[in-house]
């Protein structure tokens, strides 16, 4: 197979830049999108580029269809027909119960957790679909162990939107599996990554290990590893699949 062009979403820092690095690495090239810490995401592409991939940088909010079409429009001109995506970039908030969250949060939660991976996914369909002409592709959704458990009482908004994800990944599945596109899910259990600073509870994630089998956290590179499997030839039969990354939690 020729060059393959792949978008992970994120992918400044965390898992989206364990994915990236990986990628590079099995023979990807990569699109790093941040959503505004150009920085972080320009280090990402360096340690890209150093595997000998080509690696372009572009900043876009998730969450703005004008920005996701940009994104894409960038895409094309900067790297050429798109391979696979990556729908990595997502967001967490504070710990709260239901009856402290707000309209705002709320709405924020969906438009970055659920509209954005639906929309990046319609774009590289649109470039992927043999029905729209193009050559196929594999598309990989970050969803997460907190669709299986709720997180009662600390973010049951994250956990939905993230089972949400889950229902749309088996049912795109489904839908473009003719079209030569395969869908996937990765879902991370507790893994040591700067999000967790983002819901204010992070001695309760170390303090989670007691409830992990494995009796550790687990690492961005440890799901990366997952995600680049599913983009890989070696999964050529996979699809509609939800792949737990998460300690045997």
């Amino acid at each position: 197979m020729g060059e393959r062009n792949l978008l992970v979403t994120g992918a400044s820092r965390g898992i989206g830049a364990a994915v990236a690095l990986l990628a590079a690495e099995a023979g990807w090239n990569v699109v790093i999108h941040c959503r505004r810490d150009l920085a972080a995401a320009e280090r990402v592409a360096e340690a890209v580029r150093r595997t000998g991939r080509r690696a372009v940088v572009v900043a876009a909010e998730v969450a703005d269809p004008a920005d996701i079409d940009r994104l894409f429009e960038r895409v094309d001109v900067e790297l050429g027909p798109l391979h696979g995506l990556v729908n990595n970039a997502g967001v967490v908030d504070v710990a709260a119960r239901v009856e402290e969250m707000t309209p705002e949060r709320l709405q924020r939660m969906w438009a970055i957790n659920l509209s954005g991976p639906m929309l990046c996914a319609r774009a590289a369909i649109r470039r992927m679909s043999r029905r729209h002409g193009g050559a196929g592709g594999v598309i990989v959704n970050v969803s997460s162990a907190a669709a299986r458990v709720g997180s009662p009482g600390l973010y049951l908004d994250y956990s939905m939107s993230k089972a949400a994800i889950d229902h749309f990944t088996t049912g795109l599945a489904r839908e473009v599996a003719a079209d030569g596109i395969r869908v996937n899910a990765v879902r991370p259990g507790i893994i040591d990554t700067e999000i967790h600073a983002t819901s204010g509870h992070r001695e309760r994630v170390d303090a989670s290990v007691q409830i992990i089998p494995m009796a550790r956290l687990g690492t961005a590179k440890e799901v990366a590893e997952g995600v680049v499997w599913l983009l890989s030839d070696g999964a050529g039969y996979v699809s509609g699949a939800l792949l737990d990354v998460a300690g045997g939690r």
